[in-house]
Parts: structure tokens; C-alpha cells; sequence
């Protein structure tokens, strides 16, 4: 789960759940706030761009305005946690006071790029971490000012445990990092906790944005499998282990399999770290297709936990939390025509991607549950959607 859908994707999602005809989609759970009222505050994990400045300043932070690639300074966002947006803004004046020039959108000019700060919602640590297309000597007095600034706050008793990390990323691409990471002080990483599992998140790794809404994610999840006759479980793009751990500690067997090799680390991290067996849960370092390839073969490739011989069968339910865009026609007739499991849950980010799937794979002898919308990006049009769904009896 990354970036979400597209606006009218999610505004048919919301009318869906107003229409009668939609029986099994249920009313949209919201995400909590602390206080009871409009969730604020609710963005774990806060990112803001920096462009060239004018008028005498080397450079302005804020979001790229909609549609474009030029920047739109901003001095507060709400939606933000206030720890991410305090430190963000000491990271940029203190990149002003020691002349640091902003870069410029393709990151060919200029040295900052990015600053990206993520705040645990259970433990209050924070991790900062400044993007730049170079590592120049003039950061040194940016690190020498924070550190002074934090100094400062530990005398008033009111500094939280922090980190502050340096990432190089020279090269004109869309992603947020580059390849290096340099820890400058403080913590190398911080520790979150959802659905009572604890995660050891890094600088650069991606976990839950709002850490509110993923811990009723998780449980929505959870009591889709909490039948049990459903034991072993296979999850697919399983990340860092957001539902794998969790499934886990509930009793569950589970392989999950993610490519991002970093984010295995994070999981296998996890289990340790919450003493979870790893015959409870297996942890596999490849593409979906990859595997499915493997476990297919008969008799090659690393067998994964609950299979039963080469044809991929055995697993009594599959999560699948694909990127954006959906699963690949291939994944779906594996899952939906192979695999087989009784139960089948569906976390998608996209209604238009979960709709176009699920078509695809109609007539394969699987009925709708129920339908799940959960609101991860309050104030906006985006939504999250779990769908549940259930083999019929005799397919």
C-alpha cells in the first residue's frame, strides 16, 4: 500500500457503500482520534519538498502542487503529527541559516531535496532523515544546529528520543531515497507497534503512513481468518509483516513473500523482536511471480510453508495486499485457480484496480463475504477496501 487511488475511484467507492444494492459493503470505519472529534494530526510519517527559494532565500519547503512538479511553500500541515512538522521545520531553517540551496525538481541542481520525518505513535521516538544530491561540507553546520537545538530541549525536560539520518540521492528519478543512508546522531531506527506486535521501522523502509487506521486494518484482517479451520495462511506482498506477524502470534502458520529485500529484513527483525517461532511464520525474499513460478516446478525452488506437493495447494486462506495497481492476471489465476483456499482477503488502495480483479477472476467459484472500507487518508477522497471472500460450498 503506497499511493492511492484515483479521486473517482474512491468517490464511487463511498456512493457504493450508500446504495442499498451494494448489500455487502459495509459502513466505512474511520480512523480513530484521540479526542473523538475530526482526526488531525493522524499522518505518521511526514515528507515535504524542497525547491530553490527567492528573494534572498536559498531555498522553500513545502508539496508539490497537484498535477505539477513545482513546489507550494507551506508553514504548518494538519494532517501531519505536530513532532513531524516541528522537526521538518527546524531541518529547513536550519538548512536557511547555513545558506543550503534547494534542488530543483529532476534534483540536476541544488543540493536538498527532501526531508521526511516519521513519528512512532506508540513511543513518541522520531527519525528524521534530509535528502541531498550531495554531501556537502556545509551540512555539517545543519547537524551542529539541530543538535544544538535538541540540546536545548533536553535542559527543558522535553525532548523526545530522536534520530537524524543523511541519504544521498543524486540520480533524476521519482523516487523519494537515494541508495545511501548515513546515520549523523541518535537512533538508527524507531520501534511502532500495531495490532500488539512490535516493528523496527528504519530511515528508508515503508511502513503504515497512519498508524491508527492500520491497527484497524489489521484487526479487520484478522477476524476474516479467525475461523479456525483457517491455519495456515499465505501472504502475498506481505511488506514488513503487517498482517504475516500478527497472524502469526495469533496461531496462525504463515509464508509471506515480499521482494523488497529491505522490508524482509524489517519482518525477520519483528519476529525476533517479539519472539514469534519462525516455523510460525516463514519469511520468503522474492517476487510473487517468482515464487509461484518455484512452487509450481515440482521439486524446485525453496518449498513454501503449508504447500502439499508441487501443484501450490494446502494454504486455507491467502491475504493479498498488492501495490496500487492491483495483482497481475497471472497471481489472481494462481490464487483464485490453483491455490484454492477457502478464504480469500483482498486489501486494495484502489476501488477501480479491486473491481477490475475481482471481475476477472468471476465464475471461479468464490462468493463475497463482505466488503470493507476503511478511511486511511481522512479530509481526502482516498480509501482503503478489504474484501472478503468465501470458496462455495462444492466448487
Amino acid at each position: 500500500m503506497g499511493d492511492r487511488g484515483s479521486a473517482p475511484s474512491a468517490t464511487r467507492a463511498s456512493a457504493a457503500k450508500e446504495d442499498p444494492r451494494y448489500t455487502g459493503v459495509l459502513p466505512t470505519l474511520p480512523t480513530p482520534s484521540p479526542d473523538g472529534g475530526a482526526p488531525w494530526g493522524f499522518r505518521n510519517k511526514a515528507s515535504f519538498v524542497f525547491a530553490p527559494g527567492g528573494r534572498g532565500r536559498p531555498l522553500v519547503m513545502g508539496h508539490f502542487r497537484r498535477g505539477s512538479r513545482t513546489v507550494l511553500p507551506v508553514e504548518e500541515c494538519p494532517v501531519h503529527a505536530d513532532a513531524g512538522n516541528r522537526f521538518a521545520f527546524a531541518v529547513r531553517d536550519a538548512l536557511v541559516q547555513a545558506g543550503i540551496p534547494g534542488a530543483t525538481a529532476d534534483g540536476q541542481q541544488g543540493v536538498a531535496r527532501h526531508v521526511v520525518v516519521r513519528v512512532s505513535e506508540g513511543t513518541g521516538e522520531l527519525v528524521g532523515t534530509l535528502v541531498v544530491t550531495e554531501n556537502v561540507k556545509a551540512l555539517r553546520r545543519v547537524t551542529a544546529d539541530l543538535e544544538a537545538k535538541l540540546a536545548a530541549a533536553d535542559k527543558a525536560g522535553r525532548r523526545p528520543r530522536i534520530g537524524f539520518h543523511l541519504n544521498v540521492h543524486e540520480r533524476p528519478d521519482p523516487y523519494l531515497f537515494g541508495r545511501e543512508t548515513r546515520q549523523l546522531f541518535g537512533l538508527s531506527g524507531l520501534r511502532e507497534q500495531v495490532a500488539g506486535v512490535s516493528y523496527l521501522v528504519s530511515p528508508t523502509a515503508f511502513f503504515q503512513t497512519n498508524v491508527r487506521a492500520a491497527e484497524v486494518l489489521v484487526g479487520v484482517v484478522l477476524n476474516a481468518v479467525a475461523d479456525p479451520g483457517l491455519r495456515r495462511v499465505l501472504d502475498l506482498y506481505a511488506g514488513v509483516g503487517l498482517f504475516a506477524l500478527p497472524l502469526a502470534k495469533a496461531g496462525r502458520i504463515v509464508s509471506a513473500i515480499e521482494e523488497n529485500r529491505e522490508a524482509v529484513a524489517s519482518a525477520a527483525a519483528a519476529l525476533r523482536l517479539n519472539g514469534i517461532d519462525q516455523d510460525a511464520c516463514r519469511l520468503v525474499a522474492s517476487r510473487v511471480e517468482d515464487a509461484m513460478i518455484r512452487q509450481t516446478a515440482s521439486g524446485t525452488g525453496p518449498r513454501l510453508r503449508g504447500a502439499k506437493g508441487g501443484s501450490g495447494a494446502g494454504w486455507d486462506a491467502v491475504v493479498l495486499d498488492p501495490p496500487r495497481q492491483g495483482c497481475p492476471p497471472r497471481v489472481l489465476d494462481w490464487v483464485f485457480r490453483n491455490i484454492r483456499p477457502a478464504r480469500i482477503v483482498y486489501v486494495s488502495c484502489d476501488p477501480d484496480a479491486l473491481a477490475r480483479d475481482l471481475a476477472r477472476v468471476a465464475g471461479s467459484g468464490y462468493h463475497f463475504e463482505r466488503v470493507q472500507p476503511i478511511d486511511m487518508f481522512p479530509h481526502t477522497e482516498h480509501i482503503e477496501t478489504v474484501a472478503v471472500l468465501t470458496r462455495t460450498a462444492g466448487s
